[in-house]
């Protein structure tokens, strides 16, 4: 329908459904598991806590390989698991070359174990029906 200018006003959009109420799995989560997730949950610190659970030690070259990183972005993320305590580095020269060695401590252990057990927990609520 055109109006005195001439110009065609569109119609009027139909009211849309009020959407459905979404209800959150229930979860329980404290800040000590908040903390733990910000921290391991990039795909490479995640991948340097799961790989050295499973292969110990693992060089730096190791890891820069299996992440497909460049040095400085996983020096970076190592330094911070280090920090962290979860992950030990040992440092030494193989002939002139310097060599850089990962493992897994208990407290990495056990952060990885619980935000594993957190990511089935809510992957378990997600899919109940």
């Amino acid at each position: 329908m055109a109006n005195r200018t001439g110009i065609r006003k569109r119609p009027e959009p139909a009211a849309r459904p009020a959407p459905r109420p979404v209800t959150a799995p229930a979860l329980v989560w404290n800040a000590e598991d908040a903390q733990i997730d910000r921290l391991i949950y990039g795909r490479v610190r995640l991948g340097i806590l799961s790989a050295l659970a499973v292969n110990e030690p693992l060089t730096f070259n190791d890891l820069k390989a299996l992440f497909d990183v460049t040095d400085g972005n996983l020096s970076a993320h190592a330094r911070k698991l280090e920090d962290a305590g979860y992950v030990s580095c040992r440092k030494s020269f193989e002939g002139r070359r310097p060599k850089s060695e990962y493992r897994l401590t208990s407290a990495g252990r056990k952060a990885l174990t619980r935000y594993l057990e957190h990511i089935e927990a809510v992957i378990a609520a997600t899919r109940r029906d």
